[in-house]
């Protein structure tokens, strides 16, 4: 894999540059099929999920099924897993859903690598290839080809971050910010440091910071000035 390759991957600048890039390189490793998903966790609320992938129409509604979701051990193994899920069918059949294999199957999706990079905010990065054939057995070439994916999922979310988080914000519910955290955004945004915050609303500094982590986990950023361009660009500043 050519580092160019990942560097216009990175640089995606829409949706549909992303999605060709990404067909391109994952196609060069070898695999016809992938699925790249921004997930964003919501306080109170259900997850949203944005995906860019490349899936064949038949196997579209097999996918979209939620409670195929919900029982697959691959998704379930990513949740928690900072390290690449290699499945075939001996995987699936080892979780008790080998008819999810089999399922699955007749659509090329029958061996494939999957990974998850867990973010700050709530935020997830989920990337899978997949394809009909078996996965090298040389360990050499096995290790190349994960050193490939996980360089490939580091720079497909940097752009997913940027093309898709807003299309996931607008997919879910506006969040609810408490009155304090408001407050903490508004001076934040006048360029107030949390010491100073502190001072004119009568708090310590360590309270502010509380309220600021909170509005940033609930927008799904990282960093109090990330929030404030949030809040502004959701209206609520």
């Amino acid at each position: 894999m050519r580092r160019q390759d990942l560097l216009d991957v990175s640089a995606a600048a829409d949706k549909a540059a992303l999605h060709a890039r990404l067909v391109g390189v994952a196609q060069s490793l070898g695999f016809p099929f992938l699925s790249a998903t921004l997930v964003i966790e919501q306080p109170g609320a259900p997850a949203v999920m944005v995906s860019v992938n490349e899936t064949p129409q038949a196997y579209a509604d097999i996918q979209n099924d939620v409670s195929k979701g919900r029982r697959d051990p691959v998704l379930h193994k990513l949740k928690t897993a900072s390290v690449p899920i290699v499945y075939d069918q001996s995987f699936y059949a080892a979780a008790g859903e080998g008819g999810l294999w089999e399922e699955q199957a007749p659509f090329g999706y029958r061996n494939g690598v999957a990974m998850a990079l867990h973010l700050p905010g709530g935020r997830h990065f989920l990337l899978g290839v997949d394809r009909h054939e078996r996965l090298p057995s040389n360990d050499r070439a096995m290790t190349r080809l994960m050193a490939d994916l996980q360089l490939l999922a580091v720079h497909t979310q940097e752009a997913a971050l940027r093309v898709l988080l807003d299309e996931a914000l607008a997919v879910g519910e506006i969040p609810s910010l408490t009155t304090r955290e408001l407050e903490v955004l508004r001076w934040t945004m006048v360029g107030k440091d949390a010491w100073s915050v502190a001072q004119v609303l009568e708090v310590t500094e360590s309270t502010v910071n509380f309220h600021l982590r909170n509005a940033e986990r609930k927008l799904c950023v990282a960093g109090k000035h990330q929030a404030v361009l949030r809040a502004m660009a959701l209206g609520l500043l």
